[in-house]
C-alpha cells in the first residue's frame, strides 16, 4: 500500500520543479516567448504532466506556497500588536523563512509578474492583496461592515503598501520583501509628508496629474486598464 505523504512529496516537487525550470526559461527568453511544450521538456516531463499540476502558463508564475509560513508567523504574535505591524511582520517573517534557493525562485517570480502586464492584475487578485480582498477578510475577521470607512481606508494603505514596495523594488534594486519592510515601516510611523502645504506647486502638481491621465497628445489613454490609472 502506498504512502500518502510520500506521493504528496513526490507531487510538490514535480510542481516546484516545473515552477523552477519556468521561471528560469522565462528570465532567459521571456514569459511571452517561452511555450508550455518548452517548459515540460525543461523538466523531463509531458505537455499533459504539465496542464496536471498547472491549468495554464499564467498559473505557473502566480503559484506560492508562502501563506502557511503567514499563518504561523501571525500565530506567533501576541494578541495586542497593533494591526499595521502585524500585517508587515507576518508577511515579511514568511519571506525570510524560506529556505535561500525558494526566497531567490520567489524574488524572480514576483520581478517576473511586475515585468509581464499580462500577470499584473492577475497576480494582485490571487495574492488578495486588492482593496475588496483585504478589506473583506478584515471586516469578517472582527465583525465589521464591509463598507466600514475605516476598515477600506486600512486595506487601501496596505495593498498601496505592496504595489508600493514593487516600485521601490525595481528603482532601487532590493529585495520586494526588505522593501515592503522599509515601506510598512514608515506607514507605522505615520502618513508621508503629512506636514506638507500645497504652497507653490499648485499648477505643477496638476499639470504632472494631466500628463499621468492623458497621452502624450492630450488625450486620455486608453491604452492601459482602468484599475491602473491614478
Amino acid at each position: 500500500m502506498s504512502d500518502p505523504g510520500l506521493r504528496e512529496r513526490k507531487k510538490a516537487r514535480t510542481r516546484a520543479d516545473l515552477q523552477r525550470h519556468a521561471l528560469r526559461l522565462f528570465r532567459e527568453h521571456g514569459y511571452a516567448e517561452t511555450t508550455v511544450d518548452e517548459i515540460a521538456a525543461a523538466a523531463d516531463v509531458s505537455r499533459s504532466t504539465f496542464f496536471r499540476y498547472f491549468p495554464t502558463k499564467e498559473d505557473v508564475v502566480l503559484f506560492d506556497d508562502v501563506d502557511p509560513l503567514m499563518a504561523e508567523a501571525f500565530a506567533e504574535l501576541p494578541p495586542d500588536t497593533p494591526l499595521l505591524h502585524a500585517m508587515r511582520t507576518g508577511v515579511t517573517t514568511a519571506f525570510r523563512r524560506l529556505p535561500p534557493e525558494k526566497r531567490e525562485l520567489e524574488e524572480i517570480r514576483m520581478a517576473l509578474v511586475r515585468s509581464a502586464p499580462e500577470l499584473q492584475a492577475a497576480a494582485r487578485e490571487r495574492s488578495g492583496i486588492t482593496v475588496t480582498a483585504i478589506a473583506d477578510r478584515i471586516a469578517d475577521a472582527y465583525g465589521r461592515p464591509r463598507d466600514d470607512l475605516d476598515v477600506l481606508v486600512f486595506a487601501g494603505v496596505v495593498a498601496g503598501a505592496r504595489l508600493t514596495a514593487q516600485t521601490l523594488a525595481d528603482r532601487t534594486g532590493e529585495s520586494y520583501i526588505d522593501a515592503l519592510d522599509r515601506v510598512m515601516s514608515r506607514l507605522e510611523d505615520g502618513i508621508p509628508l503629512d506636514g506638507l502645504t500645497l504652497g507653490s506647486h499648485a499648477t505643477r502638481l496638476a499639470d504632472g496629474l494631466v500628463e499621468q491621465a492623458a497621452g502624450s497628445d492630450g488625450t486620455a489613454d486608453t491604452t492601459r486598464p482602468e484599475q491602473h490609472r491614478m
